[in-house]
């Protein structure tokens, strides 16, 4: 008994582990495209290097139920967030055109809501050599002169590369090096930008006056070819020199035509000239045209720095810069100040008064102004004082100072600004200086100090200002830290103090200042108010949808939570069933006197009357929000596995195959138990479908449920729809599309050979070929008369040893690329080795794991008679892999190999040849799965009906 017990507890957690076929996502990054190479680099990271231009393909192969979701990213953003099914469950990453800017470590993502997401990565470094630049340069002493005998030149040649470029100098044909010519020197000079070489030309000789070439190199990586560039250098070479044809500062009417011109007084070879503008681009219908820029009709808004530059990579480029000043005038302003020496604000008689004017004028030094008193020329005396440009003021401010003020001294002062002579028309603003003209105060209308609205409508704030004269109002914020204004500005002046808002929304609710403004009235302390505006928004609530499942009978409890509004609070709350008014919830008594943040709605029981659409409307006295719920006892989708070995069964003869489906159901416990399945079964293409119902019993979470579908037609995809049914009826349904594949068991029917492909770095390539096909005149007593069916239609692979083929030439055949989701697979295959010549035939696995290695895995060499026969290889790859059947040619022509029927699975191999049987009862043979608990139920009853 105690035996037994024994082995009952050693077999039932086996039982708990393998019970659940949900599984963390796994990932692994393969490339494809047109990688230049894939290596380890110095701390053993996977980089993958590609050239600029070319298209970049990284492949996330996963593995994982439920099946993982992939996202790409790089560093901080999204490159790729489909997802697609394919042949090995890969999300494809494709960059047509790689730049060099999108070099850098890629991501690979996938999550499938088990365990943690799996992530890895991979960098890829883009090559690239630009074209190269040449520029040459004297020594700081030798500038003033040109380039003559006994001047050091310096020919500095940069470029921009990945990898690093190597540099190789040459004069005409021949190479420069230290070693062959004391004359030169080359080296790295420090601080420069990008990749420089420095030849160096010591106190020039006659021989020196040559062509000069820099060529740069990256060592054909990514197939780059090198780059070059030459120059000619002679005793004339010098660099570009320019002079203008105006002032450096210009100063023009509005309405002139501008014409510039940049001419050149020196340059060898001859320079290019190119205009610029700053900040800027040129004006739009401006005309550069060589050294002449041509301006019709300029404009004040055509003012700015206008650059003329000559190159000739001689020396540093050449620049002169015209600054264009186009005469305006605008925003006259004027100020009023008290006699600051006693700290006053108010105008009072026997203290002293000052007036100042400003306007911004282009240019700003060039301006006049003038003052006038009740329309006759202001005159100065001991008592009116003119200042020019007041220091205390902005730069080129007018001030008029009135000292020890009379009652005779009021009256209405104006102040013109004017360019003379100009056409610009002058500009001028006006000061009333009476006993009525007093400082101004600011306050907030009653009732308006608080402004409510709702959000999307218009809104006034309203700050009123009295005095004379009245100034504009400045608007700010107060609440947020260098919060701006919904204009986009800082401070906003309105002259009647209302700052109006066309359309609110909730982030504009907060504190505002008002303020006046110390222009155009009084230049003393500020005076400001404050006035808060609310914004009224609907609600919002919590959960928008929710799909809410629960089995027949049980209790549901509805919630819809306030997340925010204004007001926050829930003014009501209704309730329908599919669009019916529901009669209220009873409020409890602690509910009522809070102030309520949910509305909740209790279902004693479910039923299928009860099952369907809710809808909790929620209002806040300005708008409202609306929670939905669909509830109902429908049972979850299934869970399509997409791990599954060997899927894919193909039957050769009747060109018909066999698929088998597996799947988990989601929260079977969250509804009734499902009874049967409903599969329905469709042909892409076709409009007509096959259902079949199969019945299981009770399914447990984790439980893997199977099913295979038969009589599929070679090479058609179907879709496949499955629906789970409980007492409620019908649950969600999940689809897939499978396809005919054989990338796990190959008979090479196919004229695309399973997704194989010939070598392209051996000596010849494998054969596909059926009895039907051969050579008549082939060589006797080697090679298989048939496929291993033994029927004239079935095809085979095989190596062909005639001439020219010599001793040792191989042949290689590989295999797509597989998915490492399991430590151990077994790779099977029939053989056909006949003849006195035949060689060797060789399986390899190519790991793609970390770079690309090929090891031996099986080999067999020699004459084994007119028979197939077959082979069970183990392997055990590291990661995504290929197998490669490879054919060595023996030392004649009667050494043909043959090969036929590849098939992959996963785990180890037989230790005798057997058909694979399935473990659990497929429900597709009628009878339904048995849960691992009941079978291990059953062994235990069977046991200790042993030990009694």
């Amino acid at each position: 008994m105690e035996v037994t017990c024994l082995l009952l507890l050693a077999l039932i957690p086996f039982h708990c582990r393998g019970q659940g076929v949900y599984a963390p996502a796994q990932a692994q990054i393969v490339h494809a495209g047109q990688a230049c190479v894939v290596k380890e680099d110095n701390i053993s990271e996977r980089v993958y290097t590609i050239r600029e231009s070319d298209t970049l393909v990284l492949q996330c192969l996963v593995t994982g139920h439920p099946r993982p979701q992939v996202r790409w990213t790089k560093t901080a953003g999204s490159a790729s967030d489909k997802f697609q099914e394919t042949s090995v469950f890969n999300e494809t990453l494709r960059i047509e055109r790689i730049a060099r800017t999108q070099g850098g470590r890629y991501y690979c993502k996938a999550e499938n809501g088990v365990g943690v997401p799996a992530i890895k990565s991979i960098r890829v470094d883009v090559q690239y050599l630009d074209e190269p630049v040449l520029t040459v340069h004297q020594t700081v002493s030798d500038v003033r002169g040109n380039f003559y005998q006994e001047k050091t030149v310096f020919l500095r040649c940069t470029v921009s590369s990945n990898p690093p470029a190597r540099f190789i100098w040459k004069r005409g044909s021949d190479t420069l090096s230290h070693s062959q010519d004391n004359g030169v020197d080359i080296y790295e000079p420090l601080y420069t930008q990008g990749e420089t070489k420095v030849l160096k030309l010591k106190n020039l000789r006659p021989q020196d006056y040559a062509s000069y070439t820099c060529q740069v190199s990256v060592r054909n990586v990514c197939g780059i070819p090198d780059k070059a560039i030459t120059f000619q250098l002679t005793n004339t070479t010098a660099p570009p020199a320019l002079k203008l044809s105006v002032n450096e500062t210009l100063v023009v009417s509005p309405g002139e035509n501008v014409t510039v011109q940049c001419l050149l007084t020196g340059g060898d070879p001859l320079p290019q000239l190119h205009w610029s503008h700053g900040p800027g681009p040129l004006p739009l219908g401006a005309l550069a045209q060589g050294g002449t820029l041509s301006i019709p009709s300029v404009q004040a808004r055509d003012s700015g720095y206008y650059n003329c530059t000559a190159t000739n990579n001689v020396g540093n480029p050449a620049k002169k810069t015209v600054n264009l000043l186009v005469r305006s005038l605008k925003n006259a302003t004027f100020q009023i100040t008290p006699d600051m020496i006693k700290e006053s604000e108010n105008i009072q008689l026997g203290q002293d008064l000052k007036l100042s004017c400003h306007v911004d004028a282009v240019p700003q030094e060039k301006v006049n102004y003038q003052w006038f008193k009740n329309g006759k020329p202001a005159r100065t005396s001991k008592r009116l004082l003119v200042t020019r440009n007041d220091p205390e003021l902005p730069a080129v401010t007018s001030s008029l100072e009135l000292i020890d003020l009379h009652f005779s001294d009021y009256g209405t002062y104006l102040c013109m600004a004017s360019f003379p002579g100009s056409p610009v028309p002058d500009l001028s603003i006006e000061v009333n200086i009476s006993s009525e003209t007093v400082p101004p105060t600011i306050s907030v209308p009653k009732g308006r100090a608080v402004v409510t609205v709702r959000e999307g409508s218009p809104a006034e704030l309203q700050c009123e200002v009295r005095g004379k004269p009245r100034p504009p109002v400045l608007w700010s914020r107060v609440d947020k830290e260098a919060a701006l204004l919904p204009s986009g500005l800082a401070l906003e002046e309105t002259p009647d103090g209302k700052l109006r808002l066309e359309s609110v929304s909730r982030d504009m609710s907060g504190t505002y200042r008002c303020q006046t403004a110390r222009y155009n009235g009084f230049n003393v302390r500020p005076r400001e108010a404050q006035v808060q505006l609310t914004v009224h928004f609907p609600p919002e609530v919590e959960p928008s949808s929710q799909d809410v499942r629960q089995a027949l009978g049980r209790p549901v409890l509805l919630r819809c939570s306030l997340l925010r509004g204004s007001p926050q609070r829930i003014a009501s709350a209704v309730w329908r069933f599919k669009g019916q008014l529901l009669p209220p919830p009873p409020v409890l008594p602690a509910a009522a006197v809070e102030t309520p943040d949910h509305a909740e709605l209790r279902l004693d029981a479910l039923t299928r009357d009860s099952s369907g659409n809710y809808e909790c409307s929620v209002s806040n006295d300005v708008g409202s929000a609306t929670c939905l719920f669909q509830v109902s006892a429908k049972a979850y989708s299934p869970e399509f596995y997409f791990d599954t070995p060997n899927p894919t069964r193909s039957h050769k003869l009747s060109k018909n195959y066999s698929y088998v489906l597996q799947w988990t159901q989601r929260e079977p416990d969250a509804v009734d138990p499902v009874l049967n399945y409903r599969l329905s079964i469709r042909q892409l293409n076709q409009h007509n479908a096959m259902v079949k119902a199969i019945p299981v019993r009770r399914v447990e979470k984790g439980q893997l449920l199977e099913y295979i579908l038969t009589d599929l037609r070679v090479p058609h995809s179907y879709e496949i729809r499955l629906t789970p049914y409980t007492t409620f009826g019908a649950g969600d349904m999940a689809s897939r599309i499978i396809h005919y594949t054989e990338h796990n068991t190959c008979h090479f029917e196919d004229e695309k050979i399973c997704g194989y492909t010939q070598d392209l770095t051996d000596n010849f390539d494998w054969t596909r070929q059926n009895a039907l096909t051969q050579n008549p005149k082939r060589s006797p007593n080697t090679g298989p008369p048939t496929d291993i069916s033994g029927t004239p239609e079935g095809y085979y692979m095989f190596i062909e040893t005639s001439r020219p083929r010599e001793l040792g030439d191989r042949a290689r055949l590989v295999s797509p690329l597989y998915n490492a989701s399991a430590k151990f697979y077994c790779v099977s295959f029939f053989y056909h080795m006949y003849g006195k010549h035949i060689g060797s035939l060789n399986l390899l696995v190519r790991s793609r794991n970390k770079g690309t290695l090929d090891t031996h895995a099986w080999s067999l060499s020699g004459n084994k008679g007119n028979v197939w026969q077959q082979a069970h290889v183990p392997i055990n790859p590291s990661g995504p892999f290929q197998i490669i059947f490879e054919g060595v040619r023996g030392s004649g022509y009667l050494g043909d190999i043959a090969i036929d029927d590849v098939t992959l699975k996963k785990g180890e191999c037989p230790r005798r040849q057997m058909d694979p049987n399935k473990v659990v009862v497929m429900p597709g043979s009628g009878a339904p799965c048995l849960s691992s608990l009941q079978l291990w139920g059953s062994m235990a009853i069977f046991l200790l009906a042993l030990q009694r």
